[in-house]
């Protein structure tokens, strides 16, 4: 979501850096998403609903310019260096400053020791050049005053994989924008769209989910986010396809150089 919306109020964060499609929004609202039409799906899906789960510590809520409210989803991916999150590209349109909390749960306000920063942000050219859907994925390098890595704090992480065969079985897990509170998981098979874009019919994947990992057993296969920026039908949400640029990010992100400009408000998706 770095060019910025300043944070001035609660009101100005959902109005000026969220979008509708986004999986971002007020919680004071109702958290069910706007309803559109989505693309045909090559495959027929099973219902199924996204319900509480205990916290991972490889996913964790993401916070923009020192706010209290969690807008959208990232996870702890393995590299090298131990310091990498992973989510869509347009949760970080807008923000100035990036947070991330792995294992995030509860009301009270988390310490300083959990909490990581982004010191850099890693972008697929073609998001930077044209806010492409196929490339609606980011890394940031992370680091923490208390030292050590993302990695070694949690314990585990993610190991960065592609885009599975329609049919595949995954676990997405995600944080409801707002708050406070705890993640709500979801287990699915994936579809295709016609024009390639991951898909998981699940009803509840609800505003601040945007960025939540698609994982298959410990691989990280897909972030919500791609077509309308995640979807904006309540009950299908898509990912961009994972493939060989997407590792070619991660290893630009290793190598740890200068990161992306990170680009303002996006227009609406839905």
């Amino acid at each position: 979501m770095v060019v910025l919306c300043p944070v001035v109020a609660l009101a100005t964060v959902i109005t000026s850096c969220a979008r509708p499609g986004a999986h971002v929004a007020n919680p004071s609202t109702s958290a069910a998403r706007t309803s559109a039409p989505v693309q045909r799906l090559g495959q027929p899906q099973q219902k199924a609903v996204a319900g509480p789960v205990d916290p991972d510590r490889r996913v964790g809520a993401i916070f923009i310019d020192g706010g209290t409210l969690h807008v959208c989803t990232g996870s702890v991916v393995h590299s090298a260096s131990g310091n990498l999150m992973m989510t869509a590209a347009h949760c970080l349109a807008g923000a100035s400053q990036i947070s991330f909390v792995p294992g995030f749960a509860g009301d009270a306000a988390p310490g300083p020791a959990d909490v990581w920063k982004a010191d850099a942000v890693y972008l697929d050219p073609r998001w930077t050049a044209s806010k492409d859907p196929h490339a609606d994925y980011a890394i940031a390098r992370l680091s923490n005053e208390a030292g050590g890595s993302v990695e070694s704090r949690a314990g585990m992480a993610l190991t960065l994989g592609t885009t599975p065969p329609p049919g595949s079985h995954v676990t997405v897990v995600g944080y409801p924008a707002g708050v406070g509170g705890s993640p709500i998981g979801c287990q699915a098979s994936t579809s295709v769209t016609d024009s390639g874009f991951p898909a998981v019919a699940c009803e509840g994947l609800v505003d601040g989910t945007s960025g939540a990992p698609w994982v298959s057993g410990t691989t990280l296969t897909g972030v919500i986010g791609g077509f309308e920026r995640g979807g904006c039908a309540a009950n299908v949400s898509y990912s961009a396809p994972f493939d060989q640029r997407t590792a070619q990010l991660l290893a630009r992100a290793e190598a740890g150089g200068p990161g992306d400009p990170v680009a303002g408000e996006l227009d609406d998706s839905c």
